[in-house]
């Protein structure tokens, strides 16, 4: 075994197939990937990558299979699924996640390319692992897909504890000891035993107070709108599909600042949008909150017209609607699985607490975040109110 320290797990053991597999360059390449890519504007401590993370994931991953009492081959193909979970990650990771998927149609948990003939694919093969089955698991198929990929997997347990250790807030500190011993399987199905129904709702507690503070953050959103457009012309201007997935962080900036200036270097030196609009969902038309890609891109023009500025001057972000994925989480009470929402009182006040931190964003420079205010405005049929973000 080869022991690799950590800073929230302490010493984790690679067994032989994570030991080879962490010495492959896909794997060697999460180094250059930070896991909470723009977050790190706001908090200067978070630098760590997915490198560290998917040896958290994997980590938790054994010992979960352990007190499962799963080992052998099926364990085997769980491990190397954990470590490899994030090899599939652009660079800055779920910033540039929507771009890669319109333009390759893949998500960045499909791995089975990156498998497929790979020294990744080799090593598996080697030990005796079929590479299918693991980017299958990736995936989250399976009934031991779901300890990788579902709703009390153990990828979210390690980057709510790690992200929260980074960025020095207590919000994400959730007892991963007592989630990893108390998952069991039921029918097929991931599930925590009885008297866990507040364990499960400490999983689902963080998540929110995480997505308040840290992954929602009005100046990473930001950050991040920029990066997406920014990465969207750097595409356009010739750069393949395929080479920009295969990126790093520090690779995309250094293109963006040669190709796209204007917006590549207010990233690299956090000169970034302001708020011109602010809005929340109740003051939103409804067809402005689901807006898609197109109208989206459309309606940045329609705002850039007529505030008379040029169309890169103008970003509009609109979240998908809030929902909470963890309150699907199953837990056994009274000898019934249930799912949480079902459960739990506390998922509903979460809920309404989610829908009331929505918000619409319109960005702009700060010279001309008046005009695209009003303009804003006008074009989306907004309140004239939530021109003056807080």
């Amino acid at each position: 075994m080869t022991a690799v320290k950590d800073s929230v797990h302490d010493y984790i053991s690679l067994d032989p197939v994570a030991a080879e597999l962490v010495d492959t360059p896909a794997f060697q390449r999460l180094r250059h990937i930070k896991q909470l890519s723009t977050v790190r504007l706001v908090y200067p401590s978070a630098s760590h990558t997915r490198f560290e993370h998917s040896l958290g994931v994997y980590h938790l991953a054994s010992r979960a299979l352990s007190h499962l009492g799963v080992d052998g081959d099926r364990a085997a193909h769980v491990r190397a699924a954990a470590l490899l979970h994030d090899i599939g990650h652009g660079p800055y990771g779920h910033q540039t996640e929507e771009l890669i998927r319109r333009r390759t149609g893949r998500d960045h948990d499909e791995i089975h390319h990156l498998l497929d003939g790979t020294e990744v694919g080799a090593v598996l093969t080697d030990h005796g692992l079929d590479p299918d089955r693991v980017a299958d698991m990736v995936d989250g198929a399976g009934g031991l897909g779901q300890l990788v990929s579902g709703e009390l997997d153990v990828d979210r347990m390690d980057y709510l504890v790690r992200d929260a250790h980074h960025t020095g807030v207590p919000y994400g500190t959730i007892d991963h000891g007592r989630l990893v011993r108390e998952l069991r399987y039921r029918d097929g199905e991931l599930v925590l035993a009885e008297g866990n129904v507040q364990t499960a709702e400490s999983l689902l507690l963080a998540r929110a107070l995480m997505n308040a503070t840290v992954y929602r953050h009005h100046v990473s959103r930001i950050a991040g709108a920029m990066l997406e457009r920014a990465s969207e012309r750097l595409v356009d201007d010739g750069v393949p599909i395929e080479a920009f997935v295969r990126m790093a962080d520090h690779d995309l900036l250094v293109a963006l600042g040669e190709r796209v200036p204007d917006l590549g270097r207010r990233i690299e030196r956090r000169d970034l949008y302001k708020r011109a609009v602010w809005a929340p969902i109740d003051a939103v038309p409804t067809d402005v909150v689901e807006l898609d890609y197109e109208a989206t891109r459309a309606a940045e023009r329609d705002i850039a017209d007529a505030a008379d500025v040029s169309p890169e001057s103008v970003i509009v972000d609109a979240p998908s609607r809030p929902r909470i994925k963890e309150s699907r989480s199953r837990v056994v009470v009274n000898g019934v699985v249930r799912r949480l929402e079902d459960a739990s009182e506390l998922v509903g006040a979460l809920r309404s607490a989610e829908r009331t931190q929505w918000r619409l964003g319109v960005y702009a420079p700060e010279a001309v975040r008046d005009e695209v205010a009003a303009a804003a405005v006008d074009a989306l049929g907004l309140p004239v109110r939530v021109t003056t973000p807080v």
